[in-house]
C-alpha cells in the first residue's frame, strides 16, 4: 500500500540532474528514511542523466512510500530510444564508462529494479527497501522486592537543560529550578560552565564542555546551586539539531543517587567458565560488566566508550585507541581521552614499530618505564606518560587495532593488567571491526555522492578561473582545512601559484604570502599523494624568528601581545601538507595541495578522495584551458575581419558603427562593415553579412573586405568591384558562401550635402531619414553574392542633404524575434523616424537600444549597425 508520493519534473538541461538530486533527497529525509538516501541519490542521478541529457527529454521523478521501502521512478518522453542492455554473457564493461552505468548501479544497490514502456514514454524505475531494525525490549531487569528497590527523594525532579553549540543554556524547566534554586530568567544565556562545581567529571578527566560537544554521553558531575552548595548529579546528553541545522545538546539531569532513573542498565554477561574471570568474592570482574555495557550507535562513540572505561578501570590516566587503515599497514588513533585531542586525532603509526618485544602492535605489551626505552610508544613522546599497557583488537586473526592504557607512574602495569585488558579486547574487537566496516560503507557513499556533486559542478563551467575556484572550495573545509592550487602553463616550465582559499577568510593573504616564499612543489605525474613539507617548515622558522626577535626585544616579558599574523599562520598551516599532481592527456597541468593545521594529518580514505577529485579537476581545467585558448583564436580572427579605425571622413559627415557579436565569442560570426578612403574626397563603405558562422564564413568575410578595398582603390565602379567579388566567392568552391552586401561610395559636396552610389546586393535596404523625419529606403534590393555567375548590378544614387541620416544595418537587427514577433524593416523605421536632430552617435544607440529592448532573450545573432549623417 502506497502510503506517500511526491513527484517533480525536470527540463532537459544539464543543471537539471543536481536538482532531482535534491528533490529526491529532500523527499526522503522529510519521510525519515536517511538510511536509504545515499543510494536513492546515486541511482536517480544516474537515470535523469540518461533522460535529460542523453534522451534529450523532460524528466518525472515519482517517489513512492509504503511500509517496507521506498520506489523511485523516473519517465522521459523518448520511448524508442532503448536501454543500453548489455548481453549477460558479456564481461561487464568498465564503470567509468558513460553508457549502462546507470543500470550497473541499480543492479548492485537496488533491491529490485525494471522498465516499462508504453507508446507515449518510458519509464525506469528502482526500488530500496529498508533495513531491518530489531523491535521491542531495549533493556529490562528482574522484578526485585521493595528493599531492593533505589531510594529516591518523596519528589524526584528531572531536570531538563537545553544548550546550544556554544555552550550557553536555552531552555531550564521547572525540575531544574527546583534542583538547583535558580530560576530560569537567571540562567538563561549564560554558559552551563558557569554553574559548573568540578572542573572535569569524576573518573574521566573530560570537561564538561568537551562533554557537551559528544553525540551522547552519561556521567556525574557536580553543579552549584543557588546557595552556594555543590550538588552532585548524573546526567544523560543526546546532541540534536533542529530544523535550520543548528546543533544543541539536550542534558536530562537527577540527584547522583537517584542515577537508576537515568543510568543505561549494564548487560552483565552470561556467565561461563571459559569467559568469566573469578574475583575471588563471588563478584563480577569489573571488566566484564564494561565489555557488557550497551555499545553506542556510532563509531566514534563505541570508541570513546571503550577509552574511557578501559581507562578508569585500569586506574590509568590517559587511553588511546587505534584502528588500521584500509590496507592494515597503519594504525591510525580514533579516539582518546587524557591526551591532547587535537594532536592526536587521526596520527597515524606504522604497524610494527620499535624493537624487541615490544616491536610488534600485533602482541600484548607492557611498558613499566618509557625513560627506560625512548620512542618505544611515539604517540605518547612529551606526554608525561611513564607507564603503558597495550593490546591488539583482532577479529579471526586480523590485526583490526591497538588499545592502550598509560600512567603518569612507572611501575603501574603488570602483565595481569595486560591479559584483563586483552580479555576486553578480544571481547569488543568484533563490534568494533562491525562499526568500522559501517562507517567505511558510509562513507564510501557519501563519497560518491560528493563526487557526482563535484562532476556536476566542474562539468557547468568553461571558465579557467571560476573551475579553480571550484576545486579550492570543494576541498575546503570538507577534504582540508586550506588548498592552494598550482598550474603549469606548459611542459617544463615553472608552476605558478594560482589560487588559495581557507576555511578563515583572514588568513588567505597571510598563507599567500608564505606560499609566494617557498619554491612550488615539482610536477611530478606520479599518482596519488605526497608529503610537501615546505609549507609547514617555512611557516614555523617565520614563527621562530619572530618569536626570538620579540624576546631580544623584552617585549615578552613586559606586554602580553596575542599571537601575530606569523605565528597564526605558522598553526593554520604547521600540519600535514600533501599534494597531488593534476593531470590530462598525459601532461602535468597543475597541482592541488591540500594542507592541515598544526599537529594533524589527513586520514587515508579523504586522501583517496582527495585523488578521485584531482583527476576529475585535472580533466575539467584542461578543458577550461582549451575552451580559452580557442575563444582567444576567435576574438583574434573576428578582430582581424575588422577594421582596426575607422577614418575621419571629410566635409564633416558624420559617421558611427556599433558592432556585437553574438555568443560568449567561441565562434567568429559572418557580420562585418568597412569604412576606408579611395581617392581624395572619396570613401567606400559596406556593409554585409556571410551565411553561417566558423572558418568557413570567416573566409569569406576576410576574402570581401580585403578584395573591396583592393578593387576599389583601383578605381573600379561598385558594380564591376561586387562583380568580381562575386567570381571570387564562386571561385572559393566548396568553402564558398553567399553574401549580402551593401556597397557604396560617400563624397562630400561643397553645398554642404553628400552624394553617395550605392549598390544592395540582397542586404537589408538602408533607410533614409529626412528632417522632417520621413524614412524611406536609399536603394532597391539586387541579387545576393556567391549564387549566380552572371550578375547584372547597376548603381543607384543617392543625395543626403544637411541633416539627413543614412542608416545601414545587417539582419541580425530586422530580424530581433520575441515569440512570433519579429521588429522587422517597419519596426526598424518607426525607430528611425524618431531620430531626427540626433547625431549619428546618438541615432546607432538608440536602434541598438531599441533592439535590445524588443525582446527579453539575448540576441541569437550578430549585430551591425552603420549610421551617417549629414550635418546641418
Amino acid at each position: 500500500m502506497i502510503t506517500a508520493r511526491a513527484a517533480a519534473t525536470f527540463e532537459p538541461v544539464g543543471r537539471s540532474v543536481a536538482t532531482a538530486r535534491a528533490f529526491v533527497r529532500d523527499t526522503l529525509q522529510g519521510w525519515g528514511l536517511g538510511d536509504i538516501v545515499d543510494d536513492a541519490v546515486v541511482l536517480t542521478s544516474e537515470l535523469v542523466t540518461n533522460a535529460v541529457v542523453h534522451a534529450g527529454t523532460a524528466a518525472e521523478v515519482v517517489c513512492l512510500r509504503d511500509g517496507d521501502g521506498v520506489r523511485v521512478e523516473v519517465v522521459d518522453r523518448y520511448p524508442e530510444r532503448e536501454l543500453p542492455l548489455q548481453d549477460p554473457g558479456a564481461v561487464l564493461g568498465s564503470p567509468d564508462r558513460e553508457g549502462g552505468r546507470g543500470l550497473l548501479l541499480c543492479a548492485a544497490l537496488a533491491a529490485r529494479w525494471g522498465v516499462d514502456y508504453t507508446a507515449a514514454d518510458k519509464r525506469v524505475w528502482f526500488r530500496l527497501d529498508l533495513p531491518e531494525r530489531s523491535v521491542g525490549t531495549r533493556a529490562a531487569g528482574p522484578a526485585l522486592p521493595d528493599a531492593a528497590l533505589p531510594v529516591t527523594e518523596t519528589h524526584l525532579h528531572v531536570g531538563v537543560v537545553q544548550v546550544d553549540r556554544g555552550g550557553s543554556i536555552t531552555a531550564w524547566n521547572e525540575g531544574a529550578q527546583q534542583l538547583f534554586g535558580y530560576p530560569a530568567e537567571q540562567v538563561l544565556g549564560k554558559p552551563l560552565t558557569d554553574i559548573a562545581a568540578w572542573p572535569h567529571t569524576p573518573g574521566t578527566s573530560m570537561g564538561i564542555a568537551e562533554a557537551l560537544q559528544l553525540s551522547r554521553w552519561e556521567g556525574s558531575y557536580g553543579l552549584r546551586g543557588a546557595d552556594g552548595r555543590t550538588i552532585p548529579v548524573y546526567a544523560s546528553h543526546l546532541r540534536v539539531r533542529d530544523s535550520d541545522g543548528e546543533p544543541s545538546t539536550v542534558c536530562l539531569l537527577v540527584n547522583d543517587h537517584e542515577r537508576a532513573v537515568l543510568q543505561t542498565p549494564l548487560r552483565t554477561p552470561a556467565p561461563d567458565s571459559a569467559s568469566r574471570q573469578d574475583s575471588g568474592d563471588g563478584s563480577a570482574d569489573p571488566f566484564e560488566i564494561f565489555i557488557g555495557s550497551p555499545a553506542p550507535d556510532d563509531l566514534d562513540g563505541l570508541l570513546q566508550r571503550t577509552v574511557e572505561r578501559a581507562r578508569d578501570i585500569l586506574d590509568g590516566d590517559a587511553a588511546y585507541l587505534l584502528l588500521a587503515t584500509d590496507d592494515e599497514t597503519e594504525l591510525e588513533v580514533r579516539a582518546s581521552t587524557g591526551l591532547p585531542s587535537a594532536r592526536q586525532r587521526f596520527a597515524r603509526v606504522p604497524v610494527e614499530t620499535g624493537s624487541g618485544r615490544y616491536g610488534s602492535a600485533r602482541m600484548p605489551s607492557v611498558h613499566e618505564d618509557l625513560t627506560v626505552v625512548p620512542g618505544a610508544v611515539p604517540l605518547l613522546a612529551g606526554t608525561g606518560m611513564r607507564a603503558v599497557v597495550t593490546v591488539p583488537l583482532k577479529v579471526e586473526g586480523r590485526l583490526t587495532g591497538s588499545l592502550g592504557v598509560a600512567s603518569e607512574s612507572p611501575g603501574s602495569y603488570t602483565n595481569e593488567e595486560a591479559l584483563r585488558l586483552q580479555f576486553a579486547a578480544d571481547r569488543i574487537a568484533l563490534a568494533v571491526e562491525r562499526a568500522r566496516l559501517t562507517e567505511l560503507e558510509r562513507l564510501r557513499r557519501g563519497s560518491l555522492s560528493f563526487l557526482v556533486e563535484a562532476s556536476d559542478l566542474l562539468a557547468g563551467t568553461l571558465d579557467r578561473d571560476q573551475t579553480l575556484a571550484l576545486m579550492a572550495q570543494m576541498t575546503v573545509p570538507t577534504l582540508a582545512t586550506w588548498c592552494a592550487v598550482y598550474t603549469v602553463a606548459e611542459p617544463g616550465s615553472d608552476p605558478k601559484l594560482s589560487y588559495v582559499l581557507h576555511e578563515d577568510e583572514d588568513r588567505i593573504d597571510n598563507i599567500k604570502a608564505l606560499l609566494a616564499k617557498v619554491d612550488p612543489p615539482d610536477p611530478v605525474p606520479t599518482p596519488g599523494a605526497r608529503v610537501w613539507a615546505a609549507p609547514s617548515d617555512a611557516a614555523h622558522s617565520a614563527a621562530l624568528r619572530t618569536s626570538l626577535r620579540s624576546v631580544a626585544l623584552g617585549e615578552e616579558e613586559e606586554h602580553h601581545y596575542p599571537p601575530g599574523p606569523t605565528r597564526v599562520t605558522a598553526a593554520a598551516v604547521g600540519g600535514e601538507t600533501v599534494v597531488l599532481p593534476l593531470v590530462a592527456r598525459n601532461r602535468v597541468i597543475g597541482m592541488l595541495t591540500l594542507g592541515k593545521p598544526a599537529d594533524e594529518r589527513f586520514r587515508q580514505e579523504i586522501l583517496e578522495l582527495a585523488e578521485d577529485l584531482s583527476r576529475r579537476a585535472a580533466l575539467a581545467l584542461d578543458n577550461a584551458r582549451l575552451y580559452s585558448e580557442r575563444t582567444a583564436i576567435s576574438q583574434s580572427l573576428q578582430r582581424s575581419l575588422l577594421p582596426p579605425e575607422l577614418p575621419e571622413v571629410g566635409g564633416g559627415v558624420e559617421v558611427e558603427v556599433i558592432y556585437r557579436a553574438a555568443g560568449e565569442g567561441n565562434e567568429v560570426g559572418g557580420d562585418f562593415y568597412d569604412l576606408f578612403d579611395i581617392s581624395d574626397g572619396t570613401y567606400g563603405f559596406a556593409i554585409g553579412d556571410v551565411c553561417g558562422t566558423g572558418p568557413e564564413a570567416a573566409a569569406v568575410t576576410g576574402l570581401a573586405r580585403h578584395a573591396l578595398r583592393l578593387l576599389a582603390r583601383e578605381g573600379l565602379g561598385g558594380p564591376a568591384v561586387l562583380d568580381r567579388l562575386n567570381t571570387a566567392i564562386l571561385d572559393e568552391g566548396a568553402r564558398s558562401r553567399f553574401l549580402t552586401l551593401l556597397y557604396g561610395e560617400l563624397r562630400p559636396q561643397e553645398d554642404g550635402s553628400a552624394e553617395l552610389k550605392v549598390v544592395c546586393a540582397g542586404h537589408p535596404l538602408p533607410l533614409r531619414l529626412r528632417q522632417d523625419g520621413h524614412v524611406e529606403p536609399a536603394a532597391d534590393p539586387q541579387p545576393l553574392l556567391g549564387v549566380m555567375d552572371d550578375l547584372e548590378l547597376y548603381e543607384q544614387t543617392v543625395v543626403l542633404d544637411p541633416g539627413d541620416v543614412l542608416l545601414c544595418v545587417t539582419d541580425g537587427v530586422t530580424e530581433r524575434r520575441e515569440g512570433t514577433r519579429m521588429l522587422g524593416d517597419d519596426g526598424l523605421a518607426d525607430v528611425l523616424s524618431g531620430c531626427t536632430g540626433l547625431t549619428a552617435g546618438a541615432v546607432a544607440a538608440r536602434i541598438m537600444r531599441a533592439v535590445e529592448r524588443f525582446a527579453s532573450d539575448a540576441p541569437s545573432d550578430d549585430m551591425a549597425i552603420v549610421a551617417m549623417r549629414v550635418p546641418e
